[in-house]
């Protein structure tokens, strides 16, 4: 069972078998919770092992979902939950590409992990999924440069539920520290930053099921 900040997780989730290994987590749990900002650690999987309040707040009003949820596994959310694009803004760029590239560093590194193989074959079976991973990920990343695909610093487009904060953004920051390193987990915290003064457009919870191609994908020609 895995430890969240605010106590256990309900779903079970692979953790270090050490008792010095489990009992680093429930102490560094209370850590993050301490954390202001919405922080969360991760596998290589992208499944959670950590998360604090303020990362459950930012996503308390997501929808139900069988396999997607935000506490569960970050990059199901992003891909896969319908209601990601209405929390995460420039919801493809921003987001998506990303953390696909995330995700295709972890399989070239854990190419025979069972769990990211069922990742894996999700996305095959998501036509803009699968189209952003063939064609958008290469195509995004030669024309925004490698260091692009890096969490660290970036500064990302966030559509916090709070109407105090509403349209804002976030830095990602990436502080991991050697013990959680040597579990094989990430944290990324996301240090929200001032509104900004004019509002954007929402999208619609189905605005990415009905486009008929990726914005990084040049539109087919008829």
């Amino acid at each position: 069972m895995a430890y969240q900040a605010g106590g256990q997780r309900s779903a079970p989730r692979p953790v270090p078998e050490s008792l010095e290994a489990q009992a680093y987590l429930q102490d560094y749990a209370g850590y993050l919770e301490a954390v202001p900002f919405p922080s969360v650690v991760l596998d290589h999987r992208c499944d959670v092992v950590l998360a604090n309040t303020a990362f459950e707040t930012l996503f308390q009003g997501v929808s139900p979902h069988p396999t997607a949820l935000p506490g569960d596994n970050f990059l199901r959310f992003v891909l896969f939950h319908p209601d990601a694009a209405t929390l995460l803004g420039d919801h493809e760029s921003s987001w998506c590409l990303p953390m696909l590239a995330r995700f295709a560093a972890a399989l070239e590194r854990h190419g025979h992990d069972h769990g990211l193989q069922a990742i894996r074959r999700e996305i095959a079976q998501d036509p803009l999924m699968e189209a952003a991973y063939r064609q958008g990920l290469p195509h995004w990343i030669r024309a925004v440069g490698e260091g692009a695909v890096e969490h660290d610093g970036a500064i990302r487009p966030l559509l916090h539920p709070d109407p105090r904060r509403g349209v804002t953004e976030c830095r990602i920051v990436c502080d991991t520290p050697r013990t959680l390193q040597d579990m094989g987990y990430a944290r990324l915290t996301m240090i929200l930053r001032e509104p900004r003064t004019a509002p954007a457009p929402r999208r619609t919870r189905t605005a990415r099921r009905t486009a008929s191609h990726l914005s990084v994908v040049p539109a087919p020609r008829v």
